[in-house]
């Protein structure tokens, strides 16, 4: 006989076989923005759109539903060229390289997807080309004279996101060629005041070149009757309908779908095969191309609204080409499509009041967070509590390590482990069996945990909040830990009142297992630990909870620790190391370690890396973005012929001719130091206050032949040096 209640127990099998739709099922498609490949990943990034997308896909596969998760990397257009060229690759071999970054981020914070793929494939480029050839077929598409921004110094019509400015819109001084990223307004790249290319520094000129527009203003008309119906009856979250609506109400103009670049999908027509597809054309048709590589029936899920039901995560920055590009295109094409029915979108999560950002070293990435030794539903359970739904939201290291020690240690944690090691001790680690549930005790915990059940339901089932479910899961996690400390369940219980006991570790015994349900979502690997120590399969999350799932006399698990308590104090050591000011701003390193080493030998020479490349806050010449250049040549030389296991004189060569280039790149960086031209310095890495900068020869200087300025500061016996290209430690 089952000592589990088996109509409340599932098996996930989605990994063993393909998941496609049933007739008469509820079949449900999830995507979450396809992250772009040319960098790694942020908490941001995370929590913005893959994170939350889990969510719902484990909820989902919890409620029984047939569900499919599918994501990618995006890999085609400006940016990967722009990263090839500045790390010397290929756009090919920066595909591969950082989309296996991504992966692995996301493997490590435990991310389920069905299937998670790519968009430079075969299928990318026959699914992109055949929407096209249907658009252009119908009449959906036009051609247009483009005015573009041309670099003369490299000879080159310049994409978008090869351009910089200041924005039209909000004079924000760094705005990309086709979006600001302070107001949001995408923009065409002649728009913006004082352009400048990305790759030179120089200032591009006008010319005309021939392109191809998506149609929009005919298609408002049938893309409003569907965002009218769709927002209604999927629930897209209030900043989605927003934004979708201020488009239209501005009016839809026609759009460019094509560009000038080598990267990308080939327009299928002779007068554009020079031409590559807009990357926000192509990107989103990555969502059908990815599910075709998962499974050659992917337009069982794509082209099947009837029975399939579309809901897609991601930031607020994306959703117009969710909302008006993407469903016009394929609304345009004439054929049945499966279009967007819920939007979930998020806000910015901010780090610690600033912005994320990899050049500058400020906040905590995908290769950052398995470095912290901080299990990984600690990094969930935070980040999903902080989900910006209608607000930004910060990432701060304090309230993050209390969430670990005052929620989930002392709530969850706590909770659990008091009813495993009282079940264990007592009664040999067998459930006991329970008088009755007819107790006002057990009737009152009973229906307020219905209550918060259903509203936890509700919350999660439309994406209403993500973040109301979790902060529901702990709620229910109290009630217990009351209803355990209300009962006072302790020895004098157990000696003295055994059926009474028997019926409070009964019932706790049965709520830690709704627990293990519905944590799920938001922290797996924990929900397994729990369902581990009950000896329990998976739980489904059923709309009410009777406290009968697990029965008398089913043999538990070994007790278990869910969470560990972490020393407040690591709080200024994580924020120091990801600050920025603390950091290699090229490397991103953490300089205590080098100036621990270096403290108590004082009188010894500095030492500096001569640079690679430009550190953060520096102003980039046209010399200095030329060397930078020639120094990742340099260095490719270098690695190719290691490689290639080369020896001897052709290597010292190249190793030289490297050396040599960074030593001009670190001469002329060191000459915007010395005040010869404009410079931004960044903090200094100590916290006392720098004594005004003083004009000082040192030797350093010397080495480069170049008087530089230097901000001394001092902690303890090291001494900090501003060389004009980074922070030298003198001993």
């Amino acid at each position: 006989m089952t000592t589990v209640d088996e109509s409340v127990t599932i098996k996930l099998d989605h990994h063993t076989r393909k998941v496609l739709p049933i007739k008469g099922a509820k079949n449900v498609l999830i995507t979450s923005a396809l992250p772009y490949v040319n960098n790694i990943p942020h908490l941001g990034n995370i929590i913005g759109c893959v994170l939350s997308a889990d969510v719902y896909a484990r909820y989902c596969r919890l409620r029984g539903y047939n569900t499919l998760y599918i994501c990618g990397t995006d890999e085609y257009g400006t940016a990967t060229e722009t990263k090839a060229l500045q790390e010397g690759l290929t756009c090919q071999q920066i595909c591969d390289k950082y989309h296996k970054h991504h992966k692995d981020t996301y493997d490590w914070f435990d991310v389920d997807f069905d299937f998670f793929g790519r968009t430079s494939t075969p299928a990318q480029t026959k699914i992109t080309q055949d929407i096209f050839n249907k658009l252009d077929k119908n009449g959906k598409t036009e051609h247009q004279t483009v005015t573009q921004l041309y670099c003369e110094q490299h000879q080159s019509f310049l994409a978008d996101r090869f351009v910089h400015g200041t924005c039209p819109n909000c004079a924000y001084d760094d705005a990309g060629g086709d979006q600001c990223d302070q107001c949001g307004k995408l923009l065409n790249a002649t728009e913006l005041i004082n352009p400048k290319c990305k790759l030179d520094g120089a200032k591009p000129v006008i010319r005309d070149s021939r392109h191809i527009f998506l149609n929009l203003t005919d298609a408002q008309e049938n893309l409003e009757e569907w965002v009218n119906e769709s927002s209604v009856k999927g629930k897209w979250s209030s900043n989605s309908i927003n934004i979708t609506k201020s488009w239209l109400k501005e009016g839809l103009k026609p759009r460019c779908i094509t560009r000038d670049l080598k990267w990308g999908v080939q327009v299928p027509k002779d007068e554009f095969k020079d031409k590559v597809f807009y990357v926000w054309f192509d990107a989103p048709i990555g969502y059908l191309s990815i599910t075709a590589a998962y499974t050659p029936e992917w337009e069982k899920w794509w082209k099947n609204p009837d029975d399939v039901k579309l809901y897609q995560f991601m930031g607020k920055d994306n959703v117009p080409f969710h909302t008006v590009l993407f469903p016009s295109s394929l609304i345009g094409t004439g054929e049945d499509y499966t279009l967007l029915h819920h939007l979930s979108t998020t806000e910015y999560l901010q780090y610690e009041t600033a912005k994320f950002s990899k050049s500058k070293g400020v906040g905590v990435f995908g290769n950052n967070v398995s470095e912290s030794k901080i299990p990984v539903d600690v990094w969930r359970y935070y980040l999903l509590c902080s989900r910006p739904e209608t607000a930004d939201s910060q990432f701060v290291w304090t309230p993050f390590l209390a969430a670990n020690n005052s929620e989930l240690l002392a709530n969850l944690g706590n909770f659990v482990n008091r009813v495993m090691k009282f079940a264990t001790s007592k009664y040999a680690g067998v459930v006991p069996a329970t008088a009755s549930f007819e107790g006002e005790a057990e009737k009152k915990l009973i229906a307020d945990v219905n209550v918060l059940l259903t509203q936890y339901v509700e919350n999660v089932e439309e994406c209403k909040s993500l973040r109301a479910g979790l902060r529901i899961v702990m709620e229910i996690s109290s009630l217990g830990n009351g209803y355990l400390q209300d009962n006072k369940t302790d020895n004098n219980l157990f000696t003295n009142h055994r059926q009474r006991c028997n019926t409070v570790i009964n019932v706790a015994l049965n709520l830690i297992y709704l627990v293990s349900a519905i944590v799920y979502p938001y922290l797996p690997s924990t929900s397994a630990n729990i369902q581990r120590q009950l000896n329990a399969p998976s739980r489904r999350i059923t709309d009410t909870w009777t406290a009968k799932d697990i029965h008398a006399d089913h043999k538990l698990g070994k007790p278990d620790y869910l969470f560990t308590h972490i020393d407040p104090k690591r709080a200024d050591e994580l924020r120091s190391k990801y600050s920025g000011s603390a950091q290699n701003p090229t490397t991103g390193a953490n300089a205590a370690p080098a100036a621990a080493a270096a403290k108590g030998k004082q009188g010894a020479s500095a030492k500096v890396i001569l640079l690679s490349e430009a550190p953060a806050g520096v102003v980039k010449t046209p010399e200095i973005v030329a060397l930078e250049a020639a120094v990742k040549a340099a260095g490719e030389v270098v690695r190719t012929l290691k490689t290639d296991k080369v020896v001897g004189d052709a290597l010292q060569a190249a190793l030289a001719d490297l050396v040599s280039k960074k030593e001009a790149l670190t001469a002329a960086v060191a000459q915007i130091g010395s005040g010869e031209k404009e410079n931004v310095k960044p903090a200094s890495p100590t916290k006392k206050a720098a004594p005004v900068a003083a004009k000082v020869e040192t030797p350093i200087v010397a080495e480069v032949k170049k008087a530089v300025v230097v901000t001394p500061s001092s902690e303890g016996s090291v001494q900090y040096l501003w060389s004009g290209w980074g922070w030298i430690i003198r001993e």
